[in-house]
C-alpha cells in the first residue's frame, strides 16, 4: 500500500526550512499531540503564511477553525490591516483560538464567528484566500459557497487532499483517476467527499489546481481572471 503522507525526514526538513514556529504555535502543537486534535502542523502552517504573503491576501476565510491553529499561522502572514475569519460550530474552541491570537499579538487581524461556515461565508465578499477544512463530505458545498465571494486571483486551499483519519488514499486515488476499480458506494463518505471536491475544482474552467503532498495533502486552486 502506498503511504500518502511524506516521509518523516521530509516533514522535518520542511519544518526546518519554512517559517519558524513561535512559543504559541509550539504550545498549540503540544496540545494537538496531547489531545489527538487534528491540525495542519507547522510545515503546512508555514506554507499557509507564505501563501498569504505571496498572493498579497488581505481577507482570508476558514471553513473549520478548531482552536485556531491554521488561523494563527495565516494571521502571521497578513498585513497589519488584514483579516482572517475563523468559523467553527464550537464556541469553546473559538474562545481558545482568541486566547492564542491575543497572546501572539494577532487578535486585531481576526474575526471569530460561531456557526456553519457554509452559511457564514455568504456574508463576506472579496475573499483573497480560503481554507477548506470542514467536514470532508461538505467540501464541494464549501467551494461552491465561497466561489462567488472570491476576489480576482483568489486562492482556495483544501486540506486532507490525500489522506485523513477518515479518508482512504487508495480509494481516493481510484475515484479521482476514474480507473473503475472503486465506486463511490465502496468508499467512505469522507473519501468520496474529497474525491468529489477534487473533481469539481479540476473541472472548474476559471480555476487551475495543483496538489502539494505536504502534511495530509493540499489541493491549491487559483482563480484565473
Amino acid at each position: 500500500m502506498v503511504d500518502p503522507e511524506p516521509p518523516e525526514a521530509v516533514t522535518r526538513l520542511a519544518r526546518a526550512v519554512g517559517p519558524p514556529a513561535d512559543d504559541v504555535t509550539r504550545e498549540m502543537d503540544d496540545r494537538a499531540a496531547r489531545e489527538g486534535f487534528p491540525t495542519v502542523g507547522p510545515e503546512v502552517g508555514g506554507l499557509l503564511a507564505w501563501l498569504v504573503g505571496l498572493t498579497g491576501a488581505r481577507r482570508v476565510f476558514e471553513f473549520g477553525s478548531g482552536f485556531g491553529y491554521s488561523a494563527y499561522w495565516i494571521a502571521r502572514g497578513l498585513p497589519a490591516d488584514g483579516e482572517v475569519v475563523l468559523v467553527d460550530r464550537d464556541a469553546d474552541l473559538l474562545a481558545d483560538a482568541r486566547d492564542y491570537l491575543v497572546r501572539g499579538g494577532y487578535a486585531d487581524r481576526a474575526t471569530l464567528r460561531t456557526g456553519d461556515a457554509v452559511e457564514v461565508v455568504g456574508t463576506y465578499d472579496d475573499l483573497d484566500l480560503v481554507l477548506v477544512d470542514n467536514e470532508k463530505e461538505r467540501y464541494v458545498d464549501a467551494f461552491e459557497a465561497a466561489r462567488p465571494r472570491l476576489s480576482e486571483g483568489a486562492v482556495v486551499v483544501a486540506d486532507n487532499a490525500t489522506t485523513a483519519g477518515s479518508v482512504d488514499f487508495e480509494r481516493l486515488r481510484s475515484l479521482v483517476d476514474g480507473d473503475g476499480t472503486v465506486s463511490p458506494a465502496d468508499a467512505e463518505d469522507a473519501t468520496t467527499g474529497v474525491a468529489a471536491y477534487l473533481d469539481r475544482v479540476r473541472a472548474a474552467e476559471a480555476f487551475e489546481t495543483v496538489l502539494v503532498p505536504l502534511g495530509e495533502g493540499l489541493a491549491i486552486s487559483r482563480r484565473r481572471d
